[in-house]
């Protein structure tokens, strides 16, 4: 940066002190300081240099010298938030990287020599120590700092240094001046030593200083020269010189050095390379430096994010996503809900100058109106004036309005009208005692005298976090305080108001309903509720509430964003302590317990579900930050105490409450918020607990949907026709069910409660999905590993199994299977009852081929039996009723069950036989050939060939095989056929052969049946006779022959499949070429084979060469080749 320069007005030269405030060599002995040295901090801090001098004719030495001395900054504080990050939250070893513990490292090495300050300004050398690992040489660095009223506002540095942060050069330079200012010569401004010079002293100090720079400023000088030998040149027609020692002018900005086109470029950079979805700890630490900077009061913070939001808006993706409708990502969202929040603090800061604020509206009004300039997803004006005026539109507003955008810096634009002049707002702020003597409530007192704030809870909160990010603690504490006084009375009469007006109901109502159903009037519901609301009030005051009460060791000054992804490590650390409140009419009323009191009470706010992904999800991350952060206070009794107060107050809540008798269909859940107010309640106020945990198990949404058209996650919003999506569905539905399984565990052993919260489980769970991992969750609860099963759970796990059975019965679910098998296993843990139960209606609760082939098959499995170590007169009834549910499956899909049926009635002779005829009589027109084969084998393997054979038989009609399809994948099957009718005998082989020649036109595996049928003598393979067979002795007594190809049942399959080859033989010459002649000749060759078998065989291969050579004559190679290979 450039040294700020002014020009010093020619004055006579007074008299030199001896010695200035850096030049004394006397003992340092602790005394009070003089009036001049107390007289000379305050204007060192408060007023420029030039003023002085504009306003004193003569100005002695020693003070000069005092002034500036005591320019330059004085705590080293400030010299680390311009050399490091804030919330410097990383591992101690990064923390050393930084340029101020690399600069402290520096100074105490000795690195920092040749130190002069003349003026307001401050030079010296820096020695880098040379690093031997990396073989860089020692290296000296020449640095220079200018400085004014306490504030450095221009660093130089011969490094090089390209960042943000100054160098661990500047630090060390600027560390060595704050800590050691004595040992620092000490100059007044270079212009005031020139004025005690003489004619002939100033013409040897210029020629000296350009033989000692001649080559660097020897044009410079002459240039300047030649201007003043000209007596109307620029340089004469101003007064008096420039002086870079002489500190900045009276209209200089006095501002801390901040280079202005580092950040630009850092923002730019890390867009550019995709920011929005990379790593963003840089960014992050901007924002965080902005926040710090906001704190101790430095103008450079709305300068930096002035500059930050300036290339935002240049990023050129907002054009091309604004123009193909995309949505911004959740990680660019929530940088741009940063940026609008920090505006809403810097133009809310209550000591703002009149200029700054308009300059502020100028650029809000250009930035709101800027086309890509990304818009806020909620639907209402989220700041109201003074007197509460609010400007919220609401659902029903009609389209025809033209109301402009809102975008996510419209809130800092509205806040920027909003004054601080209210004479309440004013005293609330000035003091802890403020109050009225008279009791009687009022608009600005409640029934105690204390000060109530009666604003829209946004607008007021963003007043507090504007107070406590410019480092107004105090004034932002009394603040809340008075807001949350405001809420809490305001939840009381509503609590009165709707007591009155339905006194009969109690909070122990039954009544779930949402009000829609069971009410006489709309909801008066909150459009925009107080979480998930852009500015966050809630988060605010409890964390300006929170502050007040840590403990001292755990105080740290930390510049966290309540709307950026951060490490909540720190948080978790943190302790907490109650402080008293000054003035309070409770004498337990602690600035913990007014936390405690606000996040409940914004927590358990009725309010509407906002529409777009980007609320939505805004909503719930302040939700589960909240609740992170009530969970790291410990429940002491007196938060107990509040605790249990304000869940009754939500519960008698009415229209206010989320947690009421009636809320509005799409009001936003309380499953959270729920879960956290029984586990916190379960342990001393049982009742309580379960009230909250049953009312607050609803899901308005889905109530009066059918529950055959809901599926689970983002389907289910997709049916919601009548209402916004909701994008978080799936995670609400996932917050319910955890609710009810935290519910249901703490009620295990509770048979009453128990039931309760099944039924209200069953009741108001609809997504399948979630109510099946319920009842997985509920059965490892009962059936712990180490612990004797819960039967009262283990049966709740049993119902809500049979209603996720019943919910995804008509349905399509990816986990269907895996719910049959678990509901199986569930039910053999709970009894034989149980498996009869599931067995007996099992068309309510499966699919034929899942009762069949999973349930009744794994019910009858040993495993099972062993597991159950059921009695004979059980295991009976269990086949029995396995048999009864295969023969009914088998009835209602033969095609899937049959196979299942035969297995599970073996040993039951007539059930066998009914469950074969059910296949028999399906066979014709619902059970294909394939599966009919299978059931053969089946059938044969298990000794009934004659019943395999004439399934067998059934699954030759229903086949076709073409000449070409001699890979078919039913070739296996009917060579097992055709083997099976040959092992039964001749007769049976006759029934099989017309089969085989109407059906099949493949040669090849015609060929294949006739040798393979001549190669044993029929019935061969059933010579030792079985129960489903023809008369055995018959058999027996017979001579076996082997078949001949000439007589039947075998000279009709010959006939076919010499027919075929012909056919086949044709077939293939119509379209052959000569690159498959090899494979043709192959084919001959096979034909010639089964041709011969035949006692006239031989001639009708010879006419088929015959008719081949008459009819593709012009094949003359072909022809050659057959010749040559035949002969013929």
């Amino acid at each position: 940066m450039a040294a700020a320069k002014r020009h010093c007005p020619s004055r006579s030269h007074h008299i030199r002190g001896e010695n200035g405030p850096g030049g004394s060599n006397r003992k340092h002995v602790r005394h009070v300081d003089s009036l001049v040295d107390i007289s000379a901090r305050v204007v060192a801090e408060n007023v420029p240099f030039q003023r002085i001098e504009q306003q004193y004719d003569r100005i002695p030495e020693p003070v000069q010298s005092k002034i500036v001395f005591w320019s330059f900054p004085r705590n080293e504080r400030d010299i680390y938030m311009y050399s490091s990050y804030a919330n410097s939250a990383k591992e101690h070893s990064e923390n050393q990287k930084l340029p101020f513990h690399q600069g402290v490292r520096l100074l105490d090495n000795g690195a920092v020599d040749n130190v002069l300050q003349i003026g307001f300004h401050l030079s010296g050398s820096v020695t880098e120590p040379s690093n031997p690992l990396l073989t860089q040489p020692e290296k000296i660095f020449k640095v220079s700092i200018n400085f004014d009223r306490c504030k450095i506002t221009s660093v130089q540095c011969g490094c090089g240094n390209k960042d943000i942060f100054w160098c661990q050069h500047v630090v060390a330079l600027s560390l060595y001046r704050i800590r050691k200012p004595k040992a620092v010569q000490l100059r007044v401004p270079i212009s005031e030593t020139l004025l005690q010079m003489s004619r002939e002293q100033l013409q040897k100090f210029a020629q000296y200083l350009i033989t000692e720079h001649h080559s660097d400023v020897l044009p410079t000088a002459q240039k300047i020269a030649d201007q003043i030998l000209q007596a109307e040149s620029e340089i004469n027609q101003l007064p008096g010189a420039p002086d870079p020692t002489a500190g900045a002018s009276v209209d200089d900005d006095n501002w801390w050095a901040l280079d202005e086109d580092q950040v630009r470029e850092q923002v730019r950079t890390f867009l550019s390379q995709g920011g929005y979805t990379g790593p963003s700890t840089q960014l992050h630490s901007m924002f965080a430096k902005v926040r710090e900077m906001l704190r101790v009061r430095d103008s450079n913070g709305a300068r930096m994010l002035t500059l930050m939001t300036e290339q935002f808006l240049a990023d050129p993706r907002l054009s091309v996503w604004r123009s193909q409708g995309t949505p911004l990502t959740d990680k660019c969202s929530q940088f741009w809900d940063e940026l609008g929040a920090l505006w809403v603090c810097v133009v809310l800061n209550p000591h703002s100058s009149s200029q700054d604020r308009v300059q502020w509206q100028t650029l809000l009004g250009q930035w709101v109106t800027n086309p890509v300039c990304p818009l806020e997803d909620g639907e209402a004006n989220l700041l109201t004036d003074i007197n509460g005026r609010t400007s919220l539109r609401l659902r029903g507003t009609s389209s025809s309005q033209s109301i402009q955008p809102r975008t996510v810096l419209h809130n800092a634009l509205e806040a920027s009208n909003l004054t601080w002049s209210d004479p309440h707002l004013k005293k609330i702020l000035a003091s802890d005692m403020y109050w009225s003597t008279n009791r009687t409530p009022s608009e600005n007192f409640d029934h105690q005298g204390l000060p109530l704030w009666k604003e829209y809870v946004p607008t007021a909160c963003a007043r507090v976090d504007a107070l406590r990010s410019h480092g107004y603690v105090r004034e932002a504490l009394r603040l809340s305080v008075a807001i949350v006084r405001t809420m809490k009375a305001a939840v009381v009469t509503n609590r009165e108001n709707w007591i009155c007006e339905n006194g009969s109901k109690s909070i122990g109502s039954s009544c779930t309903c949402s009000l829609h159903t069971c009410g006489n009037r709309e909801t008066p519901y909150t459009s925009v509720g107080w979480i998930g609301h852009p500015l966050d009030p809630v988060g605010v005051l409890f964390d300006t509430l929170c502050e007040a009460c840590l403990v001292a060791d755990d105080v740290s000054q930390e510049y966290f964003s309540r709307y950026l992804s951060s490490d909540s490590t720190n948080e978790s650390r943190r302790r907490f302590q109650h402080v008293n409140i000054p003035g309070a009419a409770e004498h337990n009323q602690t600035y913990l317990t007014l936390a405690y009191d606000v996040a409940l009470i914004g927590l358990g706010q009725q309010r509407i579900m906002p529409s777009g992904i980007h609320p939505q999800e805004k909503a719930c991350k302040q939700e589960e930050r909240l609740l992170a952060r009530l969970n790291t206070i410990e429940l002491d009794s007196t938060l107990f105490h509040v605790l249990q107060r304000e869940t009754l107050l939500l519960l008698e809540g009415g229209l206010w409450s989320g947690l009421g008798i009636g809320i509005h269909p799409e009001s936003y859940p309380m499953h959270m918020f729920a879960h956290f107010l029984f586990m916190k309640l379960i342990s001393r106020d049982e009742d309580l607990a379960y009230q909250v945990g049953l009312r607050a198990m609803r899901l308005p949404i889905l109530e009066n949907l059918d529950d055959s058209s809901i599926e689970d996650g983002l389907n289910n919003a997709n049916v919601l026709t009548r209402f916004p999506r909701w994008f978080i569905l799936s995670h609400v539905e996932s917050q319910q069910c955890l609710l009810a399984s935290t519910l249901l565990e703490a009620a295990k052993n509770d048979v009453h409660r128990l039931q309760s919260v099944l039924d209200c489980a069953q009741r108001h769970i609809h997504s399948s999905s979630q109510l099946f991992r319920l009842a997985q969750d509920t059965f490892k609860i009962a059936t712990p590993s180490d612990g004797p099963k819960c039967i009262p759970a283990l049966k709740a796990a049993f119902e809500l199994g049979l209603q996720v059975m019943r919910m995804t019965l008509m349905t399509l679910n990816w986990r269907r299977r895996d719910m049959v098998r678990w509901i199986v296993t569930c039910a053999t843990e709970v009894g034989v009852d149980a498996l009869l139960s599931i067995m007996t209606s099992w068309y309510q609760y499966f699919a034929p081929i899942e009762a069949s082939s999973t349930v009744a098959m794994t019910v009858m499995s040993p495993a099972t039996m062993m597991q159950l170590s059921a009695t004979y007169s059980q295991q009976e009834e269990l086949a029995q009723c396995a048999r009864t549910l295969a023969l009914q499956c088998a009835k209602r899909d033969p095609q899937n069950c049959a196979l299942c049926a035969l297995n599970l009635c073996e040993k039951d002779s007539l059930a066998f036989e009914t469950a074969y005829q059910i296949v028999v009589d399906a066979a014709t027109h619902i059970i294909n050939s394939s599966q009919l084969f299978t059931i053969a084998r089946y059938m044969e393997h298990r000794g009934h060939p004659s019943r395999a054979f004439r399934l067998a038989l059934l699954g030759m009609k229903g086949l076709h095989i073409a000449y070409n399809q001699d890979s078919h994948p039913a070739v296996s099957d009917i060579h097992w056929a055709c083997a099976l009718a040959h092992s039964l005998g001749r007769a049976e082989l006759a029934s099989m052969v017309p089969m085989l020649v109407k059906n099949i036109q493949c040669a090849p595996v015609l060929a294949d049946i006739l040798r393979r049928c001549t190669i044993t003598a029929p019935g061969m393979g059933n010579a030792s006779g079985s129960s489903g067979c023809l008369d055995s002795k018959h058999r027996g007594s017979r001579s076996l022959k082997l078949l001949s190809y000439d007589r039947a049942p075998l000279k009709q399959l010959m006939d076919q499949t010499i027919l075929a080859y012909v056919h086949t033989t044709h077939s293939k010459l119509s379209h052959i070429s000569p690159r498959h002649y090899a494979d043709f000749i192959d084919f001959l060759t096979k034909a010639r084979e089964t041709f011969l078998l035949s006692h006239n065989g031989h001639i009708q291969f010879a006419q088929l060469i015959e008719n081949m050579k008459l009819v593709y004559k012009g094949k003359k190679k072909l022809m050659f080749l057959i010749k040559e290979r035949f002969g013929l």
